[in-house]
């Protein structure tokens, strides 16, 4: 196990060169620049700022010098947030969207586990056939649309629930409702079709035949295996719950980290581009790998090099 973490670790070092390489290129390729206003600026101003960003150097001076600064936590300024680096946004709205990432996870899980669960042990049912068609809807329904209608209904028309801010506990349950229903739709039809598969291999009709309740069956032999589609799927999942939805953050005005990489694209801020975007691919890096140890404990049969 050990060599496989260290050769996962090992392949993550030109999977993130790549990315920031790709990311750094693109940046500077897009339109604007992090000094492009409506409002016009005297050029010797704009000479110093260009100068004080390290703008006037070279391309490839800007791309070795950038990357060594990631690489050693020593992160330039932030051409949106004059005075703070990325360092310093991370570790401030990072905490936020882990904590909604977390709530959401949850609510997908308990959501999302026991709805496909039981749409397989009564296949071809009304209790199989109706959770599976809103689960389907909730697929189709982005959570730009799930939000503003929990919003609508839960903030507007009930009064139950803040729609904006995270102050309270209560301000934390629109959002890891909105985030967590859209996972649990796909946790829900991915649990059925694992267990569906799981329920028709041969230890499952021994474990029938020897007297074991249906109950033991499905939630003991059946499931071990069953839920292997959706650890695989938690893979890219957790990390994107976890970063936070840029989404769900703009809608619920959520100070997380995802708000942050909006602004970042908006104003052109390269270095807090580079450094979310190297973030979150860290995050399902690691993530994955996650993934890939619990398989390993789940099925021995399982074997990396």
């Amino acid at each position: 196990m050990l060599r496989f973490i260290l050769i996962r670790l090992g392949q993550a070092i030109p999977i993130l060169l790549a990315i920031y390489t790709i990311t750094f290129f693109m940046v500077r390729a897009a339109p604007g620049g992090p000094f492009s206003q409506e409002r016009k600026v005297a050029p010797h101003i704009l000479e110093q700022q260009m100068e004080y960003y390290g703008f006037n150097d070279p391309t490839y001076i800007q791309y070795f010098r950038t990357l060594w600064q990631h690489i050693s936590f020593d992160f330039p300024p932030l051409t949106s947030y004059p005075g703070l680096t990325s360092k310093d946004i991370i570790q401030d709205t990072f905490p936020v969207s882990l904590e909604l990432g977390l709530l959401a996870m949850f609510v997908s899980l308990a959501i999302g586990l026991p709805v496909g669960i039981l749409a397989s042990a009564k296949k071809n049912s009304l209790l199989d056939y109706a959770p599976m068609s809103f689960s389907m809807i909730g697929i189709c329904l982005p959570t730009f649309v799930i939000g503003p209608l929990l919003a609508l209904l839960f903030g507007v028309w009930l009064g139950w629930l803040n729609i904006s801010g995270w102050f309270s506990w209560s301000d934390r349950i629109l959002p890891a409702l909105t985030l967590g229903l859209f996972y649990a739709a796909y946790i829900a039809r991915l649990t059925r079709g694992g267990m569906l598969e799981a329920l028709n291999m041969d230890y499952i009709r021994s474990a029938r035949a020897k007297g074991a309740s249906e109950t033991t069956v499905v939630l003991v032999h059946a499931l071990r295996g069953g839920i292997m589609p959706v650890i695989s799927f938690f893979g890219p999942a957790l990390a994107g719950l976890i970063s936070g939805s840029f989404v769900v953050e703009t809608i619920f005005q959520v100070p997380g980290l995802g708000r942050h990489f909006i602004q970042a694209a908006l104003s052109r801020d390269h270095s807090l581009i580079l450094s979310t975007v190297l973030f979150y691919a860290a995050l399902i890096i690691i993530a994955n790998m996650i993934v890939d140890i619990v398989q390993v404990m789940l099925n021995p049969k399982l074997r990396y090099g």
